[in-house]
């Protein structure tokens, strides 16, 4: 869904991207999708460093990033590329925008917003495919840490850019996790786009350049560290 976005991005900054086509629920419920991800980040740890002649992209380091569902599987390979892999060190930084990080359901995800507009989501299809993603389920379960980024032990993570709008149904998720990140000694830096819904960078508009300029100012500032 995103090539157009990945090749701007890689015009932009001289990177190769990696867009992973991981598995999907309901055919393919939690941990599919997030196993696939780490698969992913194994593959390019021991690849990624070696030249293009031999199979690689010449670099050695990564940044992570994804939108909505592929802004949750950014954290929560993260947090599996420290736990599992010991690679953090290997990640200069994530890119985390408006995904899913608490699956219990914050308050924003079941209707109490700060502003009322027009969203992509609403509480009911956020319940769907919370049910698809992980069925059989309460909400307290689906708050367990290895499932709801949010609930981490979010301490020696990267530099990261957070994005949300205050229309979205998935504000809340955004600002416990920036929230936590910061509290860990974390280096977050946080766009909160007054009024824009769930998918802002679909509606051309000054605050959606203004986060279009944020977000390759922080890419440049995370190249050059």
């Amino acid at each position: 869904m995103n090539d157009q976005g990945n090749l701007a991005l890689s015009r932009r900054h001289g990177i190769p991207v990696v867009s992973v086509d991981y598995r999907l629920a309901p055919e393919h419920p939690y941990p599919a999708g997030p196993d696939d991800g780490i698969a992913v980040a194994a593959w390019l740890l021991e690849h990624a460093g070696k030249s293009v002649a031999d199979g690689g992209f010449g670099t050695d380091r990564l940044i992570l990033g994804g939108e909505s569902a592929g802004g949750y599987m950014t954290a929560a390979v993260l947090l599996r590329m420290r736990d599992e892999l010991q690679a953090i060190d290997r990640v200069l930084g994530a890119n985390v925008v408006f995904g899913v990080h608490d699956w219990g359901r914050s308050p924003s995800q079941r209707g109490f917003r700060p502003h009322g507009g027009p969203d992509m989501l609403d509480p009911e299809g956020i319940k769907f495919f919370s049910d698809c993603y992980l069925p059989g389920r309460s909400d307290e379960e689906r708050r367990d840490p290895e499932i709801s980024p949010a609930f981490a032990d979010l301490r020696g993570l990267p530099p990261a850019m957070l994005s949300v709008g205050t229309s979205d149904h998935l504000l809340d998720d955004t600002l416990l996790l920036a929230g936590r990140w910061a509290a860990a000694n974390g280096d977050v830096e946080l766009f909160i786009g007054p009024d824009l819904p769930h998918g802002f960078m679909a509606f051309p508009c000054a605050l959606t350049q203004r986060w279009e300029q944020q977000t390759d100012a922080w890419f440049s500032r995370i190249l050059a560290g």
